[in-house]
């Protein structure tokens, strides 16, 4: 490789570094700074209950259907050129929520940023792999904290910035990160149409069946078990551990929502930490039983003594999700090509978001049915202990190639 080939290699680098970090930070901010302004909003236009039952209910099944869409858009347009849509596409969705003049367009703006999200969720983990094959473990710590910093930041500033510049500015700033990410990606797609160009290649992978392959192989279930595991506890609690706290420790609101910003708190320790275990030092099976151990202790502490020390058990419970970056750095080291990262990717989220959708909204149902909290908590104890059987598989260290080929043939 001649000198201006590396040169061209390291600005390539740079550049999907910088994109990378600006659409991990676009993933989480645009779903993250919206609920907090919901009365300054109401101050403007009527907001109906069904359109923020809906806000708050959609954005799972939007990450299961765009992150199950995401496979077949990058087979058609490139790596590059979808994920220059997908945040174009939230960009244009934080523009027209921050313009909307009614419900209805808040809604809408909402839709758009979701979509996005859920293609970008699962283009993330490609990303790495193809810029930064022999930087996982880094690249997935670096775009995983940025994911919990722009998930803790905008409910931290939203209501003053509302307070000091208006409701419309408090929601629309977050579209200057996803704007100033589209640049990266235009020069990035360019520059693989050109590359394309020059070997006469096609841009999209060779297989079109690689996603279907992935119903067939443990990994895949695997990964999509742990994923649903750490989505289902974050939701759950993001939508009922306040309330739960109220009704079970008797603590105050106010208490119930720093408990709550204590939970999110404890995903940023992880994700500093966790990807490097996993990709350097490949220790995973202990990882899982930390994580299950404490969702278990921390829902059954909730359940049998949750007044004796309520922020010990948010904090237990608060690590499973640990799992999280787990799941996103194993993505990259459980498979040998692209397409099937991009595949794996999308099964694992699709498959995992499209159950987890289903869990807040039964343990709310559930909940109203008995007048406890008891059913509740054990539906968590038992999401905890899932994830010790799929992080046996996980753990044997094969990828998702390694397990088809002496079944099937080649890959």
């Amino acid at each position: 490789m001649t000198s201006s080939d590396l040169i061209a290699v390291r600005r390539g680098r740079i550049l999907a570094l910088v994109g990378i970090v600006l659409l991990a930070f676009s993933l989480r901010s645009a779903v993250a700074s919206l609920s907090p302004l919901f009365d300054a909003i109401g101050e403007d236009f009527d907001l109906p209950a069904a359109v923020l039952g809906l806000i708050g209910t959609v954005p799972p099944l939007c990450f299961a259907v765009f992150g199950l869409l995401a496979s077949g858009f990058e087979r058609r347009f490139g790596l590059e050129r979808t994920t220059l849509v997908a945040l174009g596409v939230v960009g244009l969705g934080l523009v027209a929520r921050a313009a909307a003049i009614d419900a209805s367009g808040l809604l809408l703006g909402s839709a758009l940023i979701f979509a996005g999200v859920g293609v970008g969720n699962v283009l993330v983990p490609a990303l790495v792999k193809k810029y930064f094959a022999d930087r996982i473990g880094l690249l997935t710590t670096v775009y995983t904290t940025t994911m919990a910093l722009s998930t803790f930041l905008p409910p931290l500033i939203a209501v003053p910035i509302a307070d000091a510049a208006g409701w419309r500015v408090s929601l629309g700033l977050w579209a200057v990160f996803a704007l100033a990410g589209l640049a990266p990606w235009i020069v990035l797609a360019l520059q693989a149409r050109r590359l394309a160009a020059a070997a006469d290649v096609d841009l999209a992978p060779v297989s079109t069946r690689v996603f279907g392959r992935m119903w067939r192989l443990p990994t895949a279930w695997a990964l999509a078990t742990t994923f649903f595991a750490s989505s289902a506890v974050a939701y759950t609690s993001f939508a009922w551990l306040p309330k739960i706290l109220v009704d079970t420790a008797g603590v105050t609101p106010q208490v119930a929502g720093v408990l709550l910003s204590l939970f999110a708190l404890i995903g940023l320790p992880a994700s500093l930490v966790v990807p490097a275990l996993v990709a350097r030092r490949d220790i995973v099976l202990p990882l899982f039983v930390i994580a299950s151990a404490c969702g278990v202790l921390g829902a059954g502490g909730l359940l049998v003594a949750p007044a004796s020390a309520p922020w010990l058990w948010v904090s237990l419970l608060g690590t499973l999700p640990l799992l999280f970056p787990l799941v996103l750095t194993s993505v990259g080291l459980r498979t040998r090509t692209h397409d099937a990262t991009v595949a794996l990717s999308a099964f694992a989220q699709s498959l995992g978001y499209g159950v987890t959708m289903f869990i807040p909204l039964s343990i709310g149902l559930l909940h109203d049915a008995s007048g406890s909290w008891t059913a509740p908590l054990v539906i968590l104890i038992v999401i905890s202990l899932l994830a010790l059987p799929a992080g046996v598989v996980i753990a044997r260290r094969k990828t998702v190639e390694q397990e088809w080929e002496p079944r099937h043939g080649s890959w």
